[in-house]
């Protein structure tokens, strides 16, 4: 069984029980993810089986969306309301003060990553380096937000959510402690759920109860295919004897596809026969079209 398998990740399960649940439901043996959830959070985790596995490392779009809830007036350890608290702070914040902050977290931004978060260093996760209290010098990244929104703001209780759409490696539990910073007090991240993944969306993703409900039944038409994974590459037809020899790994003469009047040198697409049927990836090299991943 080769494809993605949209699911929705509930409260308590962290992504690699996500995994080991799809694997044993599936019976596939190579199954991956797009992107670690946190235990607490919830939405959107492809996973990838079989062949799909292969798209792991060149993904075009990390880019995400989230919905998050958080509160002003308190800090914890791990940036979110489930940790220990270190800070309270008196917060009286104005909905107008939020909005004019958010001005300042759109674009590319330098977020300094959380120590309760994957991030390696000298060969070890920061998170685990946290439960040992330690805490490790970190080098602050740049990350890219390209829509940031206040959905709502009670003043009266300091709390509200943001509508978020990043790129990949941004920590929304920081993005909240930075724009809490920003305003003169503390704040964590009180929930949190992705909407939006790698093009996929919340809505055509399924619980794993009703992952296991498809499977008994016998209905496996929820497996998407390893070409939707790259459905922002532009497709490429062929003949059928190009096809053929595409599908050994024999480059093709750009002049003899449909990219005869001209095309970007290094631009993928998604190679298909006359059928419909998805190739492989191929990647333009000067005069030639040749096999970019083979899934």
């Amino acid at each position: 069984m080769n494809g993605v398998v949209l699911i929705h990740k509930e409260k308590d399960f962290t992504s690699f029980d996500v995994v080991a649940v799809v694997r044993k439901l599936t019976g596939q043996k190579k199954v991956g993810h797009t992107g670690t959830l946190d235990p607490n959070a919830t939405g959107v985790l492809p996973v990838l089986l079989g062949t799909a596995t292969k798209a792991q490392d060149i993904i075009p779009s990390h880019d995400k969306r989230y919905r998050a809830d958080f509160r002003f007036g308190i800090a914890t350890d791990t940036l979110d309301i489930w940790g220990e608290v270190t800070e309270e702070k008196p917060s009286n914040i104005s909905c107008e003060e939020v909005e004019k902050a958010l001005e300042s977290f759109r674009g590319q931004i330098e977020q300094l990553p959380p120590m309760y978060s994957a991030v390696s260093i000298d060969g070890k996760r920061l998170y685990q380096y946290a439960r040992e209290g330690k805490e490790v010098e970190r080098r602050p990244r740049t990350v890219t937000v390209y829509e940031l929104e206040l959905l709502s703001f009670d003043e009266s209780s300091q709390s509200g959510t943001l509508a978020v759409y990043c790129g990949g490696g941004t920590y929304i539990r920081s993005l909240i402690d930075d724009i809490a910073r920003s305003l003169g007090t503390v704040g964590v991240m009180t929930d949190l759920v992705r909407t939006e993944a790698c093009g996929y969306r919340l809505g055509d993703c399924m619980t794993l109860d009703q992952l296991r409900q498809r499977v008994k039944a016998g209905d496996l038409s929820f497996v998407k295919s390893v070409e939707s994974i790259f459905e922002s590459y532009d497709e490429l037809v062929v003949s059928d004897k190009q096809a053929h020899r595409f599908a050994n790994g024999n480059p093709l003469d750009v002049i003899r596809t449909e990219l005869r009047n001209g095309t970007e040198d290094k631009k993928i697409y998604r190679v298909k026969d006359r059928q419909g049927n998805f190739l492989s990836l191929g990647i333009v090299d000067g005069d030639s079209l040749k096999l970019y991943k083979h899934f």
